[in-house]
């Protein structure tokens, strides 16, 4: 039988979600507040590019000033989004007060000289950063504290794209690959729609995509639900490259770190040099069309994240340009977040494969603008939110689709090598247990070696008889 909720359990529901409200209330506006000011700084320094493109030529010595900030004071702050992660995990390292002013300075330097990375990693890192010294002021310990960090993370994404419930969804979903750390669900919600809500007071706006109408189809199963079994699969087919394409730039992220870290023992070269790619990149191509975040036109007729939500808005490898551009930039040093680029690449590949499979252009850019997220960050159902917030939700479903094909095809593979695997996406021995996207590569990579090694002794002992 069961047993009516007691007085005393609605007593202790109000005085969780009171003591909740006082507590996230301060920490969401702190944080809206210098998330609207580093908006602002980055827009500024964005368009000052724009009409002083010689400042590309710098992004070399720009490189290298970031690498001295951090090896004087940014110290632990360099690990920026996993350091959080990490430490709602197992708290007790701390996340250092100078982690948001360090990360905030070093992304508009990035910006100025032309590098092209993203915000989001910026807006978590302020969010973490602000909760934690909140956290030590309130006192807060154990599972208080992880709570206020999630907190953090969902008012730092929610108002750096306007998307409070996908902030608060992602910060839940971010962590544990396989499973939502719903406790954390009304403090992350009441922190992401007071940090939206305070950028908003601030008046910043943000940008604005739209889906254009599709042509009628038949009905299935009700006249509320159209469905169109072949658009249905081109979908399918679609999602599938915007995984592959996930799975593709982080591996290209990780990859370049550790190659650009062999290639030069003098530490401070690897930014220079990599500024020096994208220099080069860029005299290649002709276009900045692929330098910062990609939202802002340089020029008419530049490649953009809204342009690709139109026929002809996008070259066919742009995706591609994209990629690469990141992920030099990323993996050599300079500062940012990964998901804005992400947008793009998964906007200007929608397009492409819209051209390929005579599908609607602006749907297909929105489905890879939230699909290639997906699998890059394993949060399909925070990106569904996002879908639905940023689009309308008369699409819902093929955002889901999207973002959950996108996200099983993407691997155990993603941005945040801190994240963990609760519930892996296929049963292999590497996932047995509860560890992190670092640890459980490093295993398949040490599996596929003993199964090489094993292959050549049995070719050995093949050719020996």
């Amino acid at each position: 039988m069961i047993q009516p909720v007691s007085s005393f359990a609605h007593y202790s529901i109000l005085k969780h979600t009171l003591r909740w409200t006082v507590l996230v209330l301060p920490v969401a506006v702190a944080i809206g507040c210098m998330v609207a000011f580093f908006l602002w700084l980055l827009g500024l320094s964005i368009h000052f590019r724009f009409t002083h493109t010689w400042l590309l030529l710098l992004l070399p010595a720009a490189g290298v000033v970031i690498h001295f900030i951090y090896q004087s004071v940014g110290k632990s702050s360099e690990k920026g989004n996993n350091l959080i992660m990490e430490e709602i995990h197992q708290p007790g390292g701390g996340i250092p007060r100078r982690m948001a002013p360090i990360i905030l300075i070093t992304t508009v330097i990035t910006h100025l000289f032309g590098g092209s990375a993203g915000r989001e990693g910026t807006a978590v890192q302020i969010g973490g950063s602000l909760a934690h010294m909140f956290g030590q002021w309130f006192r807060l310990k154990g599972s208080d504290m992880r709570l206020v960090l999630t907190a953090g993370v969902a008012a730092g994404f929610g108002a750096v794209f306007g998307t409070p419930v996908t902030g608060a969804v992602f910060a839940m979903e971010v962590l544990t690959i396989g499973r939502i750390q719903y406790d954390a669900m009304l403090p992350a919600l009441m922190a992401a729609l007071i940090g939206d809500f305070t950028i908003s007071a601030w008046g910043i706006h943000h940008t604005a995509y739209h889906i254009d109408a599709l042509p009628k189809t038949s009905y299935l199963f009700s006249a509320y639900l159209s469905f169109d079994l072949l658009l249905f699969v081109k979908v399918i087919v679609a999602s599938a490259a915007f995984g592959l394409s996930s799975s593709l730039f982080s591996g290209m992220v990780h990859e370049i770190k550790a190659l650009f870290g062999k290639l030069f023992r003098i530490k401070w070269l690897i930014p220079a040099a990599g500024g020096l790619i994208i220099i080069g990149l860029t005299y290649l191509n002709g276009k900045p069309d692929y330098l910062s975040l990609g939202v802002d036109p340089e020029h008419a007729g530049a490649i953009t994240i809204p342009s690709a939500f139109h026929a002809g808005g996008a070259d066919t490898w742009s995706w591609l340009w994209k990629t690469i551009y990141t992920t030099v930039t990323l993996g050599t040093g300079f500062k940012g977040g990964e998901v804005t680029p992400l947008f793009y690449i998964g906007a200007t590949l929608g397009n492409t494969l819209a051209g390929l499979l005579h599908a609607p252009v602006s749907l297909f850019a929105a489905l890879g603008f939230i699909a290639v997220f997906s699998g890059a960050t394993n949060t399909p159902l925070a990106c569904t939110f996002m879908g639905i917030e940023l689009f309308g939700g008369e699409h819902a479903v093929l955002f889901a689709v999207a973002c959950f094909t996108a996200y099983f095809f993407s691997g155990h593979s993603g941005i945040y090598s801190a994240q963990r695997i609760a519930m892996p996406k296929i049963l292999e021995a590497h996932f047995a247990d509860e560890t992190s996207l670092a640890e459980a590569n490093k295993r398949r990579g040490h599996f596929h070696e003993k199964l090489m090694e094993y292959g050549s002794r049995l070719k050995r002992k093949k050719n020996h008889e």
